[in-house]
Parts: C-alpha cells; structure tokens; sequence
C-alpha cells in the first residue's frame, strides 16, 4: 500500500538527525552567547560576588566617550579591510580574468599566501616596517624623502591608517581569489554580446563582470567586515590601543576591560553589542546582494 504521507514524513524523524549537530552548535555557540548576555547584566571583577547593574553596562557605551571612539575606529578599518580589498581585488581579477595570464594559478597561491600566515606573524611582521628605523622609514630615506619618516605607529594621526594598511594587504589576496573564481564561471556568450553592441573594456566590466559576481562581492564584503570588525591580534601586538586610545577597537576594549581592569560585566556587554553589530551589517550585506540578483 503507498503511504499518503509526502517525503519526510513525520518532521520529528528529520529534527532527530539534526539535533546532535544543534547540541554541538548550542554547547559551543548558542551557551557562550547567552552566558555572555547574562555576565553583561552583572558589574563584576571576575572574583568577587557580582552585583546587578541592568543595562547600565550597555548605557555606559553610549555614554563613555572612549567605548565610542573604540567602535568608530572599527568602522574606519572596515574601509582597509573590506572596501579597499574589494575595490582593488575587482580591479585585480578583472584585469587578470581579462588578459588571461599565464601562470594563474600560481598568481592566485602567491597573492592568497597572507591568509596562510597567522596574524601574529604578520603582525610583528608589520610592526619591523613600520619601526622608525624600520623599513618603510629606511625605503623614504634612500629616496630623499626623509620630511615623511616618522614613528608611524606612535604617531597619532597615522597609527590607525597604518594599522588599517596591514588588514588591506592581508585581505586583498582572498577577495581577489573569490571574484577570479566569480569571473571564470561568467559565460564568455555575454562578453561576445557586449563587445557587439560596442562596449569597450569599462563599460564591459559594469555591465557584464560586476553584476555576475554580485553574490562573490557579498561574500568578500561579509568576511572582511567581519575580520575588521572583530580584529584584535593585529592591535594588541602593533599599538595595544595606543598612542592613547587612537587605535582601540571593541574587541580590544573586551580584552582590555575583562583581564586588565577587572571589569568583566562591562566587557561582556561590549562583546555582546559588537555581534550585535557584526549581525546587524553581515544581514544588510546580504539583503542587498539577495534583492539585487532578484
């Protein structure tokens, strides 16, 4: 007899295979944030008995002018990590994709290298070229410009740029990887159209290029923010912070609040307000790529 039920039938049958995936997810993510929501209600040292405090560690984000100057830092490295990186790697792989360059693959291994190295390596890599006597300060002299060397990241106007400089270079390798994979799956039938209709090299990368990659785009963009976003390694080992606090980020700020001044409920809700922001721009992200390939 053939079962009237459609395929899958029960749904309890499908949530049985699922849920030890789930129970790992919930041990390992959904526990740590709700924990973490629960410590950001508290004012705590890590020791003592905690005290309730409601939202007043989330009011004291607003209301502490060096926690907002943490986060409008993370918004401007979200330029060098994820706008400059997607604009050059565009450039990039559509010159590339285009000209269709020998050696290709072994192009896309050398400028993917970076994501391979750990952050800390790249990190004290980074802290020698900007050194004062480093090599970026050496490079300036030999070529006579000696008015431009300067202590970059003690400097208080270029540590923040300088730091952002690194997160550029470390990302444009893998958005440059993403969009070439983008590009060799776009039909060559719609380049021959365009090239018909007179379209010269520009006019052919907006037309045809960018709008076939708008999912790789979204992708790169959601990755990199995130990374600037959440970027603490590279801080801590170049600036801690400073000079001053011209380079503290959120991330910072929990590491900083939690072990060095023992204010653990404070560094939970800057946590907490981060993925929150984190989630907040990924969605926006994706809502837009999702309503432009509709």
């Amino acid at each position: 007899m053939i079962s009237a039920r459609p395929p899958g039938e029960p749904r309890r049958v499908a949530y049985l295979f699922i849920l030890p995936a789930f129970l790992v997810y919930a041990a390992f993510l959904l526990y740590p944030i709700g924990r973490a929501v629960h410590l950001s209600l508290f004012e705590w040292d890590g020791l003592s008995l905690g005290r309730w405090a409601g939202l007043g560690n989330y009011a004291a984000i607003v209301a502490d002018e060096g926690l907002r100057a943490a986060f409008w830092h993370a918004l401007v490295l979200i330029a060098f990590f994820a706008l400059l990186p997607v604009a050059i790697g565009l450039v990039l792989a559509a010159v590339l994709n285009h000209a269709k360059v020998r050696g290709l693959g072994f192009f896309r291994t050398v400028v993917f290298l970076p994501q391979v190295v750990a952050m800390v390596v790249v990190a004290v890599a980074w802290r020698q070229v900007y050194a004062p006597d480093g090599t970026l300060n050496s490079v300036l002299g030999a070529l006579g410009l000696e008015s431009l060397t300067r202590g970059w990241l003690g400097d208080y106007a270029f540590a923040l740029p300088a730091v952002g400089v690194v997160g550029t270079w470390f990302e444009t390798g893998l958005v440059t990887v993403l969009l070439l994979a983008g590009m060799s799956r776009v039909p060559l039938a719609l380049y021959e159209a365009a090239r018909l209709d007179g379209a010269g090299a520009v006019r052919e990368f907006f037309a045809v290029t960018l709008p076939s990659v708008r999912g790789e785009v979204a992708v790169a963009l959601t990755l990199t923010v995130i990374a600037a976003l959440r970027t603490f390694d590279l801080v801590y080992i170049t600036t801690r912070g400073g000079p001053g606090d011209s380079t503290s980020v959120p991330s910072y700020e929990v590491y900083h609040r939690a072990f060095g001044l023992g204010q653990v409920g404070s560094a939970a809700a800057i946590g907490v307000t981060l993925t929150v922001v984190i989630f907040a721009i990924s969605f926006v992200i994706n809502r837009f790529a999702d309503r432009g390939a509709s």
